[in-house]
């Protein structure tokens, strides 16, 4: 699976290490990090977001793993884009979960609210889930993207 990581100001340095210890760990996924170095205070979360849903969306990349300050504005942002199915997990369960459920394929982390241990954990979680296509999740998704085409038709 390629996975990109991408970080605004508040999330470069957790990012940083989340693609160092994910690499590290062997899980045989291709990281690919679109950038946020954490220099400049005016790298805005929108833009990271934005960059990262440009990857899913042109199929550069399967899943992305997307930081900032709260993990919520990123989130937001990264959910006006079509195709992208992002929300903030600080915990392992909601992280496959949304995965399995919801087809969810941006795992969006608070670099201020989850330390570096609970981000890498979640960070797996998300990475070894698979949509389960269970019927049920199935007409639920399908509602989901049928609201999201019905917003951009309009």
């Amino acid at each position: 699976m390629r996975v990109a990581f991408s970080a605004d100001h508040a999330g470069a340095r957790l990012k940083d290490e989340l693609i160092r210890r994910i690499d590290a760990a062997g899980l045989g996924h291709e990281l690919v990090d679109l950038g946020g170095d954490g220099s400049d205070p005016e790298d805005d979360y929108p833009d990271f977001a934005r960059r990262l849903g440009e990857a899913i969306q042109d199929g550069d990349a399967d899943r992305g793993i997307l930081i900032c300050g709260s993990g919520v504005g990123a989130s937001v942002a990264a959910n006006k884009m079509r195709g992208v199915r992002s929300a903030v997990c600080h915990d392992t369960y909601s992280a496959h979960q949304g995965v399995e459920h919801d087809d969810m394929n941006v795992l969006t982390l608070g670099a201020r609210v989850i330390g570096p241990e609970p981000a890498l954990e979640c960070s797996v979680a998300f990475l070894g889930a698979t949509f389960s296509g269970e019927p049920r999740h199935r007409r639920r998704l399908d509602k989901v993207l049928a609201i999201e085409a019905e917003q951009t038709a309009g």
